[in-house]
């Protein structure tokens, strides 16, 4: 069976105000740090170490692709990144098509590190950019500018890779849709393979949560949101790209292999603190706090903080979520009667497309991108 390896960075030189996710700034991990290379001594040995303990129990499977994510891995020198990706040569079987993608912020790398980056070994890039809008960047605690977004995504076409994704945010309070408009024209201009578009979610635990709980900032609602992702849609397709995931277009042959991993519930082995893994049906994650993860692996133990084995229901219940996002849709043969018919009732509402229903498949359409959740709870509550 093959194997996807994601390997997470928790470093970041600014939190932003939205952002839930794993990653520590210098002084949120040591009080008198003013850098990563403050706190970060240790981590790539810890990575290696925990990739010895992945082929101890899955000996030398095929890896098919690799992601690097964080956090902002680029914020680590390229050579101690490129130390993970020879640890993992030497431990696994790489395929000759591997897809090894890194994450970065457009303020996280130079001309100079993206040529080492692909000298490392890295083929695929995708750019945290979010917008190219002043306000919108403030607003969402960005440090770059669009005129930083060009120089390196140029630069990393330059530096020879593959293939080149960024990724937008809409719905930001105070966006308007020509200023999401202008984004994505920005986009399209540079020589970009792959778009991601997510709409602002509100976390609870954020800065940004807390002003959107005191009323600091009004979120945009559901039509507001919907315009904005049927511009995002309508601009991409205008430009040859095709969604093949409700968030995510790219021109043909660059998909995220390593996503579409995830998306269909593959193999994939999570190294680094807070990183999740799931394996033939068992998932498992990480510790959190990097430090801990260290003391861990220094004592040749598990980082694993839980597990579960999912159940078909759970399994279903997953492939239902995930799946119906996707350009190749649902399996209609694998619902209940009256699941079926809850279906079909959204097929009348033109929510899927005819020619895969007629073929036992249910591909959203464009509308029925806009209502996805809504049809999954309907299904699944059936």
């Amino acid at each position: 069976m093959p194997l996807s390896l994601y390997i997470h960075i928790p470093y970041c030189v600014k939190r932003c105000g939205y952002c839930d996710f794993n990653t520590y700034t210098p002084a949120e991990l040591r009080a008198d740090a003013t850098s990563v290379a403050a706190v970060s001594a240790g981590y790539i040995d810890a990575l290696i170490a925990e990739l010895d303990q992945a082929v101890a129990r899955l000996g030398e499977r095929e890896v098919r692709t690799i992601f690097f994510g964080g956090g902002t891995p680029t914020l680590l020198p390229p050579d101690q990144l490129g130390r993970v990706l020879r640890a993992v040569e030497e431990r696994f079987l790489i395929s000759k098509t591997c897809e090894i993608t890194t994450e970065a912020n457009p303020d996280s790398v130079s001309a100079e590190s993206l040529i080492k980056l692909r000298q490392a070994g890295f083929n695929r890039i995708s750019f945290g950019v979010q917008s190219i809008k002043g306000h919108v960047l403030q607003t969402l605690d960005r440090t770059h500018d669009s005129t930083r977004v060009g120089e390196v995504v140029n630069s990393a076409k330059s530096a020879g890779f593959d293939s080149i994704s960024v990724d937008l945010i809409y719905g930001t309070p105070g966006e308007s849709v020509a200023d999401l408009n202008e984004s994505v024209s920005f986009a399209l201009s540079l020589p970009i393979d792959h778009l991601s578009a997510y709409a602002l979610i509100v976390e609870q635990g954020t800065k940004f949560g807390a002003a959107v709980r005191r009323g600091d900032v009004v979120m945009p609602n559901d039509d507001e949101t919907a315009e904005k992702y049927l511009l995002i849609d309508g601009r991409m397709s205008e430009a040859g790209f095709h969604w093949y995931e409700l968030s995510n277009w790219s021109l043909p042959g660059h998909e995220s292999r390593h996503n579409q991993i995830y998306w269909v519930s593959g193999d994939w082995w999570g190294i680094g603190a807070g990183a999740h893994s799931h394996l033939a049906g068992e998932r498992w994650w990480n510790v959190k706090h990097p430090k801990m993860y260290l003391d861990l692996l220094a004592e040749k133990k598990s980082p694993a903080a839980g597990s579960e084995v999912l159940h078909d229901d759970d399994k279903f219940t997953e492939s239902v979520m995930l799946q119906i996002r996707m350009r190749e849709g649902l399996d209609l043969a694998r619902f209940t009667n009256s699941q079926q018919k809850v279906l079909a009732n959204f097929h009348e509402r033109e929510l899927f497309l005819d020619e895969p229903w007629q073929a036992g498949r249910g591909v959203l359409s464009l509308q029925g991108r806009l209502l996805a959740d809504q049809i999954v709870r309907d299904v699944l509550s059936d």
